[in-house]
């Protein structure tokens, strides 16, 4: 439902006090105009550059003398109103003004007479910061970022010429591209890359989208190379998450929630949903719980919703959470911590979790699951919860021969000892062969396994997983005694010097 729609509902349902939530000022302007000229209702502008303008008969503006004032433009709406017709005021970005008593009165007086004058007050500011007094008199309209029909328009109006836009099979990955940039960042991404290329290509939105979400700090894109052909092991994940996507994408009703991931660190948790994208086609967004985090009241929640809006507005995508509950950390009871901070990001990340319709396809992983509130791993928050425990016997040849072949080692050469490694300390054992021009076994020396500095974690996490986790590595429950090297094996605390 467009902004124009909704404003109209609300309008014939005599909600006199309406806050539109948009940083698109113009563009929400003008679906007002539009449907105040369809409608004949009457409308007045006001901002604190140009005071105020009313709208005439051909949907032209004029300044009204006097008015600049506030609360006198305000007081003006009265006069707007008309025996039988309908009159709206629209205060852009007016939260700003929202501090003083005075101004917050006018605002309540014009409210409580609008539902018998038929004379509305529209808020349009990019954040809805509502005074206590006014809460239970606005209703809040999302003005939503462009669909990619709307995309579709807007790019056709830029790349006009023959050749510029590409045929359909390349235009979904344009709109793809595009998807989650409001309409003027859309209209510049086009304009970029007919100047850079002469025609639109989606290297360039990506680019552009890409600074865009960073300098936000809310979310960033993931734009690596990484594939599942990357990653020794994970089969049972890999198949699930491959499968339960591909369904998706061929039109199944059913919509993929997420996974959860708990494991030990350096396991591949993060390179896998780093890979993920890749393998299936779809924008990896990585949301960073610490920067939703703000300094005012509020304005944790509003950063909140602000990140949600955009991985909507960029579905199909999925959405990476690294070490969740680090980001939640100050969940406790009562939210005695962070008075409540956590507690209330926690509540929106699990409403939304529950109850989103859109594609977007959650991942997080996690490392220390007691830190974890019991309702987060519920049935139908995610699909599945897997436990990625340190690689067996088959899942470690295949990191190794990866590993060295990605830092050009002679294959041959003597491993060192790997028992409880993960694949990262492999990874580095290679590495740091390949940079210090060393036998393997003798790299190895450089490296303390987590097993060994962590044992005592490593194990209440596999005895929590066991029964209740899903196992990464092959298809079923996750289970201390599944698997070639774990018969009933608990992580020892050797010396890595005996390699």
């Amino acid at each position: 439902m467009s902004l124009a729609e909704r404003l109209s509902e609300y309008v014939r349902a005599a909600f006199a006090g309406i806050w539109i939530r948009s940083s698109e000022h113009d563009d929400a302007l003008q679906e007002i105009a539009g449907l105040c000229r369809r409608q004949g209702w009457s409308l007045a502008t006001w901002d604190v550059d140009r005071g105020l303008a009313v709208a005439g008969s051909a949907g032209e503006a004029h300044a009204a003398a006097g008015v600049g004032d506030p609360i006198a433009a305000i007081r003006a709406l009265g006069s707007l109103a008309t025996d039988d017709g309908t009159a709206l005021l629209v205060l852009r970005n007016f939260h700003r003004l929202l501090g003083g008593p005075d101004v917050v009165q006018a605002v309540d007086s014009a409210v409580s007479a609008g539902k018998r004058a038929r004379t509305f007050v529209v808020i349009l500011a990019p954040v809805v910061q509502l005074p206590v007094e006014l809460e239970r008199q606005f209703v809040v309209i999302e003005h939503e970022l462009p669909d990619r029909t709307q995309v579709l328009q807007i790019a056709r109006s830029i790349a006009a010429e023959p050749g510029e836009l590409p045929e359909p099979p390349g235009l979904v990955a344009v709109l793809e591209a595009a998807a989650g940039l409001t309409r003027a960042e859309a209209e510049n991404a086009f304009s970029l890359s007919l100047v850079r290329h002469g025609r639109v290509v989606p290297d360039v939105l990506w680019e552009l989208k890409a600074r865009m979400l960073k300098e936000g700090g809310l979310m960033t894109v993931h734009r690596g190379g990484e594939s599942f052909a990357d990653l020794g092991g994970l089969e049972a994940l890999k198949a699930f998450c491959r499968r339960s996507l591909a369904r998706r994408a061929a039109g199944s009703p059913s919509r993929p929630r997420g996974i959860l991931l708990l494991g030990v660190p350096g396991t591949g948790k993060s390179a896998f949903c780093k890979a993920l994208g890749n393998e299936v086609g779809r924008p990896t967004l990585v949301l960073d719980i610490g920067a939703l985090m703000g300094s005012l009241v509020g304005q944790t929640e509003e950063r909140t919703r602000q990140a949600l809006r955009v991985a909507d507005a960029m579905a199909p995508c999925i959405v990476f959470v690294d070490e969740i509950e680090k980001g939640l950390a100050g969940i406790q009871p009562g939210g005695q911590s962070d008075g409540g901070v956590s507690a209330r990001l926690f509540g929106a990340l699990l409403s939304y979790l529950n109850d989103h319709e859109t594609d977007v396809y959650f991942v997080c992983s996690a490392n220390d699951v007691s830190k974890l509130p019991p309702e987060f791993t519920r049935a139908e928050r995610f699909d599945a919860v897997y436990f990625v425990d340190l690689p067996g016997a088959a899942e470690k040849e295949q990191i190794w021969r990866l590993y060295q072949e990605r830092y050009r080692l002679d294959a041959s050469q003597r491993r060192p000892r790997d028992r409880d490694w993960t694949g990262a300390e492999i990874r580095a054992c290679c590495r740091l062969a390949s940079l210090l021009d060393v036998p393997l076994v003798e790299a190895a020396g450089n490296i303390v396994p987590v097993a060994v500095t962590a044992g005592e974690s490593i194990e209440r996490l596999r005895d929590w997983a066991a029964g209740r986790c899903l196992s990464a590595d092959r298809p079923g429950i996750y289970s201390r005694e599944a698997g070639p090297e774990r018969p009933g094996r608990g992580v020892r605390r050797a010396d890595p010097s005996a390699n």
